[in-house]
């Protein structure tokens, strides 16, 4: 089969791989899309000790069931489905929080991810896709779980309902297009998204309905916003969403383009500042994302650019050099 490899930092290969055998348990998905996601950029400029080159990337996945271990998953059911694969049996995931399980691997990172023609995964980790959701809007099921978990977690945290805040958003990539959108549906009409990238600004004022600025060229309103999400998690981002949030705040953290920075430490304590960090999403946060997806949620998708995966290296060359526009960019096999 045809694999899109990681096989150096700042090189990816379409080559020959073998096509995954099938295990107990597990089924072996064809993937009809899949979604280039911001770790698998990480992993790309080789800042991701996790992900080795040699490593088939790609994560955010819809694809058909091809062969199957599992009675439950016949062959040519519609899917997508969690690249989380939890062990089911700790306090986590007894709890229904198995996005933090200890003992969790990960499609794409510690076995072979979805840049392919075909990926196996346990059948448990699977999600039925409804017939009017096709397969490039329900590649983004992953992404856009991200931010479903995020604004849920927030919504949770905030004195008042979440569409009487004024958010600003920081980062106008995927995770933040699909907050922007989501938060847009749930009312929010005071909402702003810092994002450098001119044509994604462009994009998200026409799609997400939402004021977008320069961070390069001015800040946000200093102390002036009941919710910062930070889709971004560089140590700009970190110092620009404390220094915007409203004194009895939230901020979110999301995004983890550095790994460690300070904090305005005295803010968070005097001005009383919930600051929240999140990671991906539950199972129960991606059942709930396909069935928002299916009703429109997110919109029409429009701004999702499309590309064969025989395109992929130059897809993530564009994407290095900011030429793209749009915030999600979709491969899609040749089959």
């Amino acid at each position: 089969m045809k694999a899109l490899v990681y096989t150096k930092p700042h090189e990816m290969q379409l080559l020959e791989r073998e096509a995954p055998a099938i295990a107990a348990g597990e089924v072996v998905v064809r993937i009809d899309a899949v979604g280039i996601c911001g770790s698998d950029l990480h992993a790309y400029h080789g800042h991701d000790p996790r992900r080795l080159p040699g490593l088939v990337l790609g994560h955010e996945f819809a694809g058909t069931v091809l062969e199957s271990a599992c009675p439950e998953w016949p062959v040519g059911r519609r899917v997508t489905g969690n690249p989380l694969i939890t062990c089911g049996a700790c306090d986590y995931c007894v709890q229904g929080r198995d996005n933090l399980c200890a003992n969790r691997t990960m499609v794409g990172m510690t076995r072979p991810g979805a840049f392919a023609e075909r990926m196996g995964i346990p059948g448990r980790c699977l999600i039925e896709l409804p017939d009017c959701l096709g397969p490039v809007a329900a590649a983004l099921t992953e992404p856009a779980a991200t931010a479903l978990h995020a604004i849920n977690l927030s919504a949770r945290a905030m004195q008042r309902p979440l569409h009487e805040g004024r958010v600003l958003v920081l980062g106008g990539g995927a995770i933040g297009m699909l907050a922007a959108l989501l938060l847009r549906h749930q009312g929010s009409d005071r909402l702003e998204v810092a994002e450098v990238n001119p044509l994604r600004r462009e994009s998200l004022a026409r799609h997400a309905r939402c004021d977008t600025f320069d961070p390069l060229e001015r800040s946000a309103d200093d102390s002036a916003f009941d919710l910062v999400i930070d889709a971004v998690g560089s140590a700009a981002t970190r110092t620009a969403a404390l220094a915007a949030v409203r004194p009895g705040g939230v901020v979110m953290h999301i995004g983890l383009q550095d790994w460690a920075s300070e904090i305005d430490m005295r803010k968070l304590t005097l001005a009383e500042i919930t600051l929240l960090g999140t990671y991906t999403y539950s199972m129960a946060d991606l059942r709930a994302t396909v069935a928002s997806l299916a009703r429109g949620v997110f919109g029409d998708l429009s701004w999702v650019e499309r590309r064969r995966l025989a395109q992929g290296a130059q897809a993530f060359d564009d994407l290095h050099h900011g030429r793209v526009a749009s915030a999600k960019l979709v491969l899609e096999p040749a089959h």
